[in-house]
């Protein structure tokens, strides 16, 4: 048994559809997963783009969506995410607002990642938490984590 993440918009190492980025709608994909260990206490998710600016030269992983305190009595996400669930809680992402960024590279083909956490604790964080204070938050508690990648390249 291990965690899976997935999203029915995309398949995995697929495009990203031009509605969840900065050329459409900027909505968050729809996700889903499985398999969550039975100590699973709440969820994290975070979206980074590895390959910032240039995938021949990155110099900077650029954080897109930061979410903390998902239950695990949920095994999916909407597209959009509204309402968040009960409790959870969305993080900064590097163009300092809260919420979902989605895929906007300034050149090339970028690589996405959709890291899911299965926590053994609810994370303690006030605010608006970064991918560094959820990152540090979890060291200890990370019982299993998933990746989905996908790539976007603007047109």
């Amino acid at each position: 048994m291990s965690l899976e993440i997935s999203s029915d918009a995309f398949e995995p190492g697929g495009e990203i559809p031009e509605r969840y980025t900065c050329d459409g709608a900027d909505r968050s994909p729809p996700l889903s997963w499985s398999e969550l260990p039975a100590r699973t206490k709440s969820l994290a998710l975070i979206v980074d783009d590895p390959d910032a600016p240039d995938p021949a030269a990155p110099t900077k992983t650029w954080v897109h969506w930061v979410l903390i305190n998902l239950p695990p009595t949920i095994s999916e996400l909407p597209e959009a995410a509204t309402p968040l669930p009960s409790g959870a809680q969305s993080g900064l992402n590097d163009w300092q607002r809260v919420g979902y960024g989605g895929p906007c590279p300034p050149i090339g083909r970028h690589r996405y990642c959709f890291k899911l956490y299965a926590l053994d604790t609810r994370l303690a964080l006030r605010g608006r938490p970064t991918k560094d204070d959820v990152e540090q938050a979890m060291r200890g508690h990370v019982l299993t984590e998933a990746v989905l990648i996908a790539t976007y390249q603007r047109r």
